[in-house]
């Protein structure tokens, strides 16, 4: 396991009720209703967030690999990405699809690009191992 050895940033939140609660940031930043996943109630889920936070996360690093492999990212690249939370052997578990959009890239160029991405971004490598993802080009 990776101690980090310089922090650059600590999000920090408080989340009351769970599922059915509210979650606020330090900073004022963020407050959302919280509803269970597939409830129409309003709010967003856990599984919506952390979706969120992976997709911003990996068009950063898709930043850094087109830098090192000195590519032109196009202004319109965009990451759809699907958390699916579901069970298995008596337990829940989440697994993700990522699909990524270089429009203009080619097909070889972009899968480097996601490929090098999925090694340095953080949300890829806190679940690398844990849980099924799978990556594509869209």
């Amino acid at each position: 396991m990776t101690k980090i050895d310089k922090v650059l940033y600590t999000g920090k939140t408080h989340t009351t009720g769970g599922r059915d609660g509210a979650s606020r940031s330090d900073d004022g930043q963020l407050e959302i209703k919280l509803s269970p996943p597939g409830s129409n109630r309003t709010g967003t889920n856990p599984e919506q967030l952390f979706a969120a936070g992976w997709s911003a996360c990996f068009i950063g690093a898709i930043g850094f690999a087109a830098a090192n492999q000195k590519v032109k990212l196009p202004a319109d690249l965009a990451v759809d990405t699907e958390v699916d939370l579901g069970t298995a052997d008596g337990g829940y578990f989440l697994q993700a699809r990522l699909k990524v959009s270089l429009p203009g890239i080619e097909a070889d160029v972009a899968r480097a690009l996601i490929e090098e991405a999925h090694q340095t971004c953080p949300y890829s490598k806190a679940t690398r191992g844990n849980i099924h993802v799978e990556l594509s080009v869209a």
